[in-house]
């Protein structure tokens, strides 16, 4: 019997673990949580206001604000629950207003049970929960405005806030029925979930590009980041960073220099206990510049601790000793016999799969605002993980937990970067020990040498095919740092098939695919060594981002071993047998589809030119999107690679916004373009080398190719479309270059110098 791990994401909406209340304020924000300045703030002070559930609420005068439980770092996640609420709420679409959830456990993710933005489970986890939302707003609605109108609630029509009853030409608006105070129906966990929902084919608000409804605020300066926040009194930090990534200490602090700064108030040397920083100094002035400057003039003496030695060289040599040791790590997959089948096998491949550290570098530089009103902590940042990111703070200023409000901003970017709370805490020990508010602001120095960054992974794989070619067998060991073990939550963790403990799936999702293949290991291997020194974290894609480079390079070194067509052989794995049976399907189609659109196969391509192909199931199997890409590529005899074009579809199952749909997808792949052939960091004597864009070089506009995108939208549930095309895109290069000279590259990024050496072997 196959065994398979089970996934930490959930496939159906836990609605009982949400109560609606409608026709009544949701229970009262605790410990004075306050409004998000800037963001609708007029609405939501207005009297009288009906809400219908914590979601959302009707004000007097019509407008429906829509509060989003989710970081909206420009992917518009906040329009588009406004959108889903909307569909069935029956609202004009120009009276719909967005508005950014505080830390209120009221707010938590209607499945995670947690406020926690990534993986691209937003839409898709909570479509029904919104929609089930708003359809009970509808019907408190229409039985208030039939109270009113004295006429029976299922001759009513509701369109465009208003309520029609057709018979009698009779009409109420929102607005109207708000200001009668008769929407008072209430409903039970288990009537929201019997709720009849509309089908795809009576949306009228779902499936249509919508002007997006933070674009104003934006576009005129209103909208608030983390970096706009100003409080009476405030002062600034700047943090000065130890040489070493992590586990340095201070010895000492000489602040006689920065005393002559103007405005200087104090250095702090970080006593954090919750383990996220380890030798930082903040200087507290009254002005950021002054703050640099302080930062600047302090002399500190660093004990360099067990790191200081260490490179990416010597974190990629200990992956390389783990894999080999027999009994390392624990099994995420467990089917059948590799080993046994190998040894019948007419012929076995193997390979290593290797990629770098890689950094986030959001354009927004990470920051936070601290104050501190009696018992209760104000933290004034944009967050994608609010549940955490609140112990953290709380940890960091000594307190519970409770005693912490978490004032949710606009994220100028996040990619994963701003599921970390490492930027408070300089804020809220500076804060605590001047007594007034203090906002720290990281240089961009600051940001890429402390970022929770990609691990550098090692990756081993081993395929075994029988006479006729059919891949029959495949062991994959994955080493890496381990990023959501980090977190020290368990949920997050997955048991492991052998029962040897708990394995951070989050390194290995991506591996356990749709293929069939009757015998199929995964093995996940923590390296401490990097874990320790290179604390990382969840950057776009995360493990498919390494998982599905090792996969769908493989798939091609299979078939081009038994002399068949890539694509054709990846067609004749997706038979959907057992257990994948659904997705392989769907998977099957994109890739066609992509063939399809890139006339893959079609024609006779320059010499120097081809085509390769990939297809995935990001990021998680039980919450997968179905991607795949066709790149089309020119390789020079220097090595040098052009990438001409990208060819992306995805199965997204229900489309909320179609023009939104496609901006992130096109934004995913060009993440993925940059990711594969142009990011690196590496670490040297236990930090990060790379300090700015001048080191650190993510694709420039000047290399954009051409892209393509085709979106599959089959009314079946909504899945995620912020990440897959991430990971298909750097296997879909590399299957390229070796259609086009023979260069088979198995490291990213891809270097001209690394392609040249593959062609002259």
């Amino acid at each position: 019997m196959n065994e398979h791990v089970k996934n930490v994401t959930p496939e159906k909406t836990d609605l009982s673990r949400r109560s609606f209340l409608v026709g009544t304020a949701a229970t009262g924000l605790v410990l004075g949580y306050a409004g998000v300045p800037g963001i609708d703030s007029a609405s939501a002070a207005a009297p009288a206001k009906f809400e219908p559930s914590v979601w959302y609420a009707i004000s007097p005068d019509g407008l429906v604000t829509v509060t989003c439980g989710k970081a909206d770092m420009g992917q518009h996640i906040a329009s588009t629950m406004a959108q889903i609420v909307c569909e069935e709420l029956g609202a004009n679409w120009k009276d719909m207003r967005v508005a950014l959830a505080s830390n209120d456990p009221k707010f938590n993710d209607p499945v995670l049970g947690a406020q926690i933005t990534g993986g691209s489970w937003s839409t898709m986890m909570n479509f029904d929960a919104m929609s089930r939302a708003g359809a009970a707003g509808r019907m408190a609605l229409t039985e208030g405005a039939a109270a009113a109108m004295g006429v029976p609630a299922s001759e009513l029509v509701v369109r465009d806030s208003m309520i029609v009853h057709p018979k009698s030409k009779k009409q109420m608006s929102f607005a109207d029925v708000v200001k009668s105070g008769k929407a008072t129906k209430t409903f039970t966990p288990d009537e929201l979930k019997a709720i009849k929902l509309k089908t795809p084919d009576q949306y009228t608000m779902i499936g249509v590009s919508v002007p997006q409804l933070d674009i104003p605020s934006k576009t005129n300066g209103t909208a608030k980041y983390g970096i706009d926040v100003m409080l009476p009194g405030m002062a600034y930090g700047a943090v000065v960073t130890p040489p070493v990534r992590f586990g340095a200490t201070v010895k000492s602090v000489d602040d006689s220099a920065a005393k002559k700064v103007p405005g200087f108030i104090k250095a702090v040397t970080l006593d954090d206990k919750t383990g996220t920083t380890s030798g930082w100094v903040v200087a507290v002035a009254s002005t950021y510049a002054n703050a640099r400057k302080a930062a600047q003039a302090l002399k500190i003496a660093y004990d360099g601790g067990p790191n200081a030695k260490l490179s990416s060289q010597s974190l990629l040599d200990e992956a390389m000793r783990l894999q080999k040791l027999e009994d390392s790590g624990q099994f995420f997959v467990k089917d059948g016999d590799p080993n046994a089948a190998f040894g019948s096998a007419a012929k076995v491949v193997e390979a290593e799969y290797t990629t770098s550290i890689n950094i986030h570098a959001p354009l927004e530089p990470m920051n936070a605002t601290a104050e501190f009103k009696g018992d209760i902590l104000h933290i004034y940042s944009g967050n994608q993980f609010a549940t955490r990111s609140g112990a953290i703070a709380a940890g960091a200023a000594g307190i519970d937990p409770k005693f912490v409000v978490m004032h949710q901003m606009w994220l100028g970017g996040g990619f994963g970067r701003r599921l970390d709370a490492d930027m408070m805490i300089p804020a809220v020990q500076a804060a605590k020990a001047i007594g007034k508010p203090v906002k720290v602001i990281y240089t961009r120095e600051n940001d890429m040498t402390m970022d929770f960054s990609r691990p550098l992974t090692y990756q081993k794989v081993k395929a075994g095919v029988d006479g006729d070619g059919k891949l029959i067998a495949l062991s994959h060991d994955v080493v890496s740092a381990w990023p959501t073990a980090r977190w020290g939550i368990p949920d997050f963790l997955t048991p492991s098939v052998d029962k040897k403990g708990p394995l951070d799936s989050f390194t290995v999702n991506g591996a356990d695919f749709f293929y069939t293949v009757p015998n199929h290991y995964v093995r996940a291997i923590k390296n401490e060594l990097a874990h320790n020194a290179t604390p990382s974290g969840q950057l776009r894609s995360v493990a498919p981002g390494w998982t599905f480079w090792a996969v769908e390079s493989m798939i091609d070194e299979i078939a081009a071993a038994t002399g068949k067509d890539p694509a054709q052989f990846r067609i004749s794995l997706l038979d959907g047998a057992g257990k994948n049976d659904g997705g392989a399907q769907r998977l099957r189609n994109t890739l066609l589809a992509a063939m399809g659109l890139s006339g893959y196969g079609t024609r006779q391509l320059p010499k120097g030119e081809g085509m390769g192909v990939a297809c995935v199931s990001s990021q998680e199997r039980a919450t997968a999107s179905w991607t795949a890409c066709v790149a089309h590529v020119a390789v020079a005899p220097s090595g040098a690679v052009t990438v001409k074009k990208l060819t992306v579809a995805t199965d997204v199952g229900t489309q909320v916004h179609p023009d939104n749909i496609r901006a992130q997808v096109e934004g995913a792949a060009l993440w993925g373009l940059s990711l594969a052939m142009y990011e690196k960091a590496t670490l040297k004597d236990g930090g990060i080398e790379q300090t700015n864009f001048d080191s650190y070089t993510p694709l420039r506009m000047s290399q954009m190719p051409e892209v393509a995108v085709a979106v599959i939208a089959n009314g079946e549930k909504a899945t995620g479309v912020g990440e897959p095309a991430v990971t298909v895109v750097a296997p879909a290069i590399g299957n390229a270059i070796f259609n086009a000279s023979g260069a088979r590259v198995r490291a990213l990024p891809i270097t001209a110098e690394a392609v040249k050496a593959s062609m002259k072997a």
